[in-house]
């Protein structure tokens, strides 16, 4: 059984582009905040004994490391994304209009996640193949 994750105005489900991935429950406009961040802070130590995996959740602002949680953690990248990071409000706001029941997407390489190097799953036309960071953790 797959675990759903339901909020007011999102929900995490099963994703066609990998895993889990966060629709929205409501059209939002362009310019709209679709999710708020609930970060944890990770001291260096901290960071460097997460799992590979699990580093791919985190992203490093303003000299902290931060692990995102749900449902911002489901979040999938696409080469044409729908939402932005607004790292200094802690959420992802709207770059055009998204309808009810959309995948939520964000581009990756717009912020900060340390040694980030995965294939792309996104399926766009626009698609670069790899999602790449060279931030050094």
């Amino acid at each position: 059984m797959f675990l759903v994750i339901e909020m007011p105005e999102v929900i995490v489900k099963e994703s066609g582009i990998h895993g889990k991935g966060v629709f929205a429950k409501k059209d939002f406009k362009k310019g709209d905040i679709v999710i708020k961040y609930h970060l944890k802070p990770l001291t260096k130590k901290e960071f460097d004994n997460l799992l590979e995996s699990q580093k791919r959740l985190t992203s490093f602002q303003d000299g902290t490391y931060w692990l995102f949680s749900s449902p911002e953690r489901y979040v999938n990248h696409s080469c044409e994304p729908n939402v932005h990071p607004n790292f200094k409000d802690r959420c992802d706001f709207a770059i055009r209009n998204i309808k009810k029941g959309e995948e939520i997407l964000t581009d990756y390489t717009k912020d900060e996640v340390p040694g980030l190097n995965i294939k792309c799953n996104c399926g766009s036309k626009n698609c670069k193949g790899v999602i790449k960071n060279v931030l050094e953790s």
